[in-house]
């Protein structure tokens, strides 16, 4: 485990570094379908025509600018402070159990961000990670209760710090995510590496972006060429499912890492640096900016049985599609992964 938390910080400290994220417009885009082609022009193709036939009608294409541009400005936010506490930080109290962590600097930046989204959408509704008891039953009832009961229609999902644990040990392996469903589809997703200064952003039927440059997935076509990412979760079923599919998955890919924050593999996903992150139960908070930016990116996000993500869905598999994705899937139910 050391090893691979070693190789995952070298990679992520010898990043690139660059500047701010953002799109052209649009209006009306269709869902996607599962990802079954990994040549770059089918990337291309289902990152901006999408082929299902139920079509979202998305909020004007104004608001979907304000609704990137506080997100962004929102995240920024919460970066600085992270930034300024980059040397570690006071465990609070854990959560569910001793490696389900809560700083004081995880309330501060979800405050911080409400605030910056309020100031400008009053009425929007708002769930934060830092508002939910811990447990992924009360998480689950957290988003069934949002969605059941918005008048506004625009419910906001925040991460204020994924990867707590990277955080609290000075790891710069932790950031925000934040996104805005509308009408129970994710339509703005923002996730802001401070540390490297890398704005991973995305809005429905644009396509995804880094620092303002069009990403897209990994072209890797088999599953031996893929960098599979997973995490090391604190739920005792979570680890039972993670340990049995590590001897089923490692030989059949090039490399496994954990990196520790959800958010962070998934937008890694999306430009490309990994080809897949499966995880075996995550909250809402944790996928929802990513679960954009994978889509837009050219990609796939499913639950284990290859149903697309919504957010209920709490079993993931984000990859660049096709056959990798489908053997990854296949590894997993191999392995009694359920």
């Amino acid at each position: 485990m050391r090893a691979v938390l070693a190789t995952a910080t070298f990679l992520a400290l010898n990043l690139a570094t660059r500047t701010q994220a953002f799109a052209p417009s649009s209006h009306i885009v269709r869902q996607p379908r599962t990802f079954l082609s990994t040549s770059r022009n089918t990337i291309e193709a289902t990152a901006t025509k999408r082929s299902m036939s139920n079509e979202i009608e998305l909020p004007p294409g104004e608001t979907l600018d304000s609704l990137l541009d506080v997100a962004v400005r929102a995240s920024k936010h919460a970066g600085e402070i992270i930034l300024g506490n980059a040397g570690g930080a006071d465990v609070l109290k854990s959560k569910a159990n001793s490696r389900d962590l809560l700083t004081l600097i995880d309330p501060l930046c979800e405050k911080t961000i409400r605030e910056t989204v309020l100031e400008t959408f009053p009425s929007h509704d708002f769930l934060g990670e830092e508002d939910v008891p811990p447990g992924k039953e009360a998480s689950a009832a957290a988003i069934d209760a949002k969605l059941a009961n918005n008048p506004s229609h625009y419910l906001w999902i925040v991460d204020p710090i994924d990867g707590t644990s990277n955080f609290v040990h000075g790891m710069p392996l932790c950031m925000p995510s934040v996104a805005v469903a509308h009408k129970g589809e994710v339509v703005v997703g923002v996730i802001h590496d401070p540390h490297r200064q890398e704005t991973f952003s995305a809005v429905k039927g644009r396509g995804a972006y880094m620092n303002g440059e069009r990403i897209r997935v990994g072209e890797q076509s088999t599953i031996g060429d893929a960098i599979v990412a997973m995490g090391s979760p604190p739920a005792e079923e979570s680890m039972k499912m993670s340990l049995a599919a590590l001897p089923v998955l490692m030989p059949r890919v090039r490399t496994i890492r954990m990196i520790g924050s959800a958010a962070l593999m998934l937008a890694w996903v999306a430009n490309g640096r990994l080809t897949a992150y499966w995880e075996y139960d995550l909250s809402s908070w944790d996928v929802a900016a990513g679960s954009i930016l994978i889509e837009e990116a050219g990609g796939s996000i499913t639950d284990l049985e290859n149903e697309r993500w919504n957010l209920r869905t709490r079993k993931i598999c984000a990859s660049n599609g096709g056959r990798v994705h489908e053997k990854i899937l296949e590894a997993l139910g191999e392995a009694g992964v359920v």
